[in-house]
């Protein structure tokens, strides 16, 4: 079953929904650099380099290839509400209360563990990812897209308040879409630079050109050494100038449905093992 959602003629990348077993293992192996080896998070890692964890076994992955040479250089994985069931619910619960799904009419998808390899963090990377998370959402019906953009905590959460305090401005929820994190972000000890203008992260600043909201105060991540601002991107508000430039443009006719592609692939023997003890 043909698995690509966009090649354009005139594009250095395309972007293709995950088959085989070492699609995923690729995915996951880019997340262990980026992460683990980058960012210095706490994951779990297979003695193959890939981090990983129980939910990409429910997950559909979605990656961006460089068609020069065939290299994975960016990837996220989606979970679906049906799918998220049989997980025993969506990564996000695990770090806020997510009551406010219950008021979201209609098809919804969390995504997550979005990364991008450094040589390729520019703006077509990003863009051809979002090509294929926006065909995924127009197959599919999807009404609202929902994950959490990380922000780095290295530098003691100076970046992450900063960050937040222009965020709460313009691109807060209303109150009923509301979440509120488990673990809310330390206090700072010192906070003369705190509204200072900070460089937003590119997925962040993505999210809001999108038309994408904020639900409420991040959650800190200690494995990850992150703060996790939840967004929320209703596709009817979708920025119509971002619909045209992400979906309309460059999108091949008959596009193959590819709902279910990855959900008969097994996990490695050795997450497989572990998710069985996490049971």
């Amino acid at each position: 079953m043909p698995t690509s959602l966009l090649q354009a003629n005139d594009c250095r990348y395309r972007v293709q929904l995950a088959r085989t077993l070492d699609d995923v293992r690729r995915s996951q192996r880019l997340r262990h650099q980026v992460f683990v080896q980058e960012m210095g998070a706490q994951a779990q890692v297979d003695e193959h380099g890939c981090e990983y964890d129980r939910y990409d076994a429910f997950c559909q992955h979605l990656l961006v290839i460089d068609q020069h040479n065939d290299h994975l250089v960016a990837s996220t994985r989606i979970l679906t509400r049906a799918r998220a069931q049989a997980a025993g619910g969506f990564y996000s619960a695990n770090e806020f209360d997510l009551a406010m799904l219950s008021r979201l009419h209609g098809e919804v998808i969390e995504i997550g563990r979005t990364c991008v390899h450094p040589d390729h963090r520019n703006g077509s990377t990003i863009g051809v990812l979002w090509q294929g998370l926006a065909n995924f959402m127009e197959q599919h019906q999807i009404s609202h897209l929902f994950g959490s953009a990380s922000i780095p905590m290295q530098d003691g959460g100076q970046a992450a308040h900063s960050i937040m305090q222009e965020l709460r401005g313009s691109f807060m929820s209303s109150d009923e879409l509301r979440v509120t994190p488990k673990r809310p972000l330390p206090e700072l000890n010192d906070t003369a630079n705190v509204g200072k203008k900070t460089r937003m992260p590119p997925l962040l600043k993505a999210y809001m050109r999108l038309g994408a909201q904020i639900c409420g105060e991040p959650c800190w991540d200690p494995e990850f050494a992150c703060a996790d601002i939840f967004i929320l991107l209703d596709v009817q508000k979708l920025h119509m100038r971002y619909h045209r430039h992400f979906v309309q443009r460059n999108m091949p006719e008959n596009l193959p449905d590819a709902a279910s592609i990855l959900h008969a692939v097994p996990l490695p023997e050795t997450q497989a093992a572990h998710q069985q003890r996490l049971a």
